[in-house]
């Protein structure tokens, strides 16, 4: 079997007009916006870029958006406080939390304090276990952008 090239741009584009058009139907028939939560603590230049091309994109469709990029030297109190906000703000949908967190903070603790309907990466424990049991569950972004491009 000969190898196939898969055009990541041709996929990025089809999936780009289905997020605006979802995106403009869930104004019109809630009035409001999807809303995402980007929280970037310290300053790995990986991760300022990666949360940056997140943050472009999300604004990009039009999103409402919260960006918290936090000092290195942050509590893990203090980070956690801001994701039980997040938690609890009804316009936020969806919270992206960029790893690695700094070594004096329990990744594991701060991914599980993520709600389950929020946790858009599906680290969450019950996220995690929905989907290796089959069930229905949110498919992180990356690997739900894998499947589209090998679908298109």
């Amino acid at each position: 079997m000969a190898a196939e090239l898969i055009e990541g741009t041709v996929a990025a584009r089809a999936m780009g007009k289905e997020i605006l058009e979802e995106v403009t139907k869930l104004k019109k028939q809630t009035g409001k916006l999807p809303g995402l939560s980007v929280v970037l603590v310290g300053e790995n230049p990986v991760s300022e870029i990666y949360v940056n091309k997140k943050v472009k994109t999300a604004k990009e469709f039009g999103l409402y958006l919260i960006d918290h990029r936090l000092p290195a030297e942050v509590t893990e109190d203090d980070l956690l406080d801001i994701i039980y906000e997040l938690n609890n703000n009804p316009e936020i949908h969806g919270i992206f939390l960029q790893l690695p967190l700094p070594y004096h903070i329990d990744d594991q603790k701060i991914l599980d304090a993520i709600t389950p309907e929020k946790d858009v990466d599906g680290f969450h424990p019950v996220n995690f276990g929905r989907m290796v049991k089959g069930e229905d569950s949110f498919i992180p972004c990356t690997p739900h952008g894998c499947l589209k491009m090998l679908n298109t």
